[in-house]
């Protein structure tokens, strides 16, 4: 019995720790003293080494919460700060969208180059007579080179850009790159340039509008925001110095342009023209003579001057029957020099420039068709052929 209570107790004692013990022949269990202090101590490091483990267990824990959330952070990040440009719903990075717009803009812009170098009328979707009155004026070209070069030189490099910056792998780096820089640098010019042409549009062409001028400021206005789309807060703080910059120096060129074409054309009157006549021609075709028929009928009136290049390109339209027909007031009849004012006639239409047709109360400046005048007249050649 003696034994076996001791063997019970060896076998228990063994769940802790391996305590040898010795058993005499009398059954008696002898347990030294230090024996029973480690015992005590053993059992005291077991409950302090299962303590620590269900911390380290905690920890862990923790540990892989934390590697969870960070790994889920830099798409939430991403898309607040803009990484890769600021992918839409769709997908479809900011930059992708420049790339696209960028190339309308140069298609549009090598259009309207063509046509300003092979000197042809543009296409007026509208059926309007204001497309070739405004793309063929002074403020069509800035220091002698034609608007639809800038922009095309402008919207090439844009479409460029967003190619380069759009077929970049997605990184979670926040540093932006010179391209993007760049990138806001352009399209910063070209909303400003687009609003400082709607300025002149609205003051100097009144009444009159151009699609292809509102056409181009949608996309300049369009690549402006997408271009900072990737930007965020603290970024564009820094980068809105660029930004002033670039259209301080966009709208100083501008004025500085368009300044000196106002003030060849005041510094031209001081010259001294003597009156003469330029012959027309070309025939008139019966179109342009029922047409010219049918506007002296409605009233209007051809304002223009003899050294007038755009007024006698006008004339040429009509041929030299047609001409005659006209209703035409030459503002210059003594000549042009300082004594020789203008004509009260054209004093008092408050004319801006020349030719300048007078059509039911309406003043339209330019050259215009004769599609565009039996338009704005209202004339219907099958009525003049009856």
């Amino acid at each position: 019995m003696a034994m076996t209570s001791c063997l019970n107790a060896a076998s228990s004692c063994s769940t802790l720790h391996q305590v040898s013990f010795l058993c005499s022949q009398r059954g008696v269990v002898y347990l030294p003293k230090f024996k029973e202090f480690s015992l005590r101590r053993h059992v005291s490091l077991k409950v302090y080494s299962i303590s620590e483990r269900s911390k380290e267990d905690a920890r862990s824990q923790n540990e892989e919460n934390l590697l969870n959330s960070s790994s889920e952070l830099p798409s939430s990040s991403s898309s607040s700060n803009g990484g890769g440009g600021g992918d839409d719903e769709t997908g479809i990075s900011a930059y992708t969208w420049c790339a696209a717009l960028g190339g309308l803009g140069f298609f549009e812009t090598c259009y309207l180059t063509y046509l300003k170098l092979s000197n042809t009328d543009a296409f007026c979707p509208t059926g309007g007579a204001s497309c070739n009155t405004i793309l063929t004026s002074d403020y069509s070209s800035v220091f002698g080179v034609p608007l639809p070069v800038f922009g095309m030189v402008a919207y090439g490099a844009v479409a460029a850009l967003g190619l380069q910056l759009g077929g970049r792998k997605k990184d979670f780096n926040t540093e932006k790159s010179d391209g993007e820089f760049i990138l806001v640098g352009l399209a910063t010019a070209m909303a400003v340039s687009s609003a400082y042409f709607l300025y002149i549009l609205s003051t100097e062409f009144s009444g009159e509008s151009c699609i292809y001028c509102l056409a181009s400021a949608t996309l300049s206005f369009s690549l402006f925001v997408l271009s900072i789309k990737g930007f965020g807060s603290n970024e564009l703080q820094k980068v809105l110095g660029l930004q002033l910059s670039i259209a301080s120096l966009v709208v100083i060129a501008l004025s500085a342009s368009y300044s000196s074409v106002q003030s060849a054309s005041s510094s031209m009157d001081l010259d001294e023209i003597p009156y003469f006549e330029t012959a027309i021609a070309k025939e008139s075709t019966p179109f342009a003579i029922s047409l010219a028929k049918h506007l002296k009928s409605v009233g209007a009136k051809l304002y223009g001057a003899f050294w007038c290049s755009h007024c006698q390109d006008q004339k040429e339209i009509f041929g030299r029957e047609a001409t005659k027909l006209l209703d035409y007031v030459e503002c210059f009849p003594n000549g042009l020099a300082k004594d020789n004012s203008m004509a009260q006639a054209c004093v008092d239409a408050e004319l801006k420039g020349f030719p300048t047709w007078s059509i039911n109360g309406q003043l339209l400046d330019g050259e215009k068709q004769l599609s565009e005048l039996a338009t704005l007249s209202g004339f219907n050649p099958e009525d003049a052929s009856q």
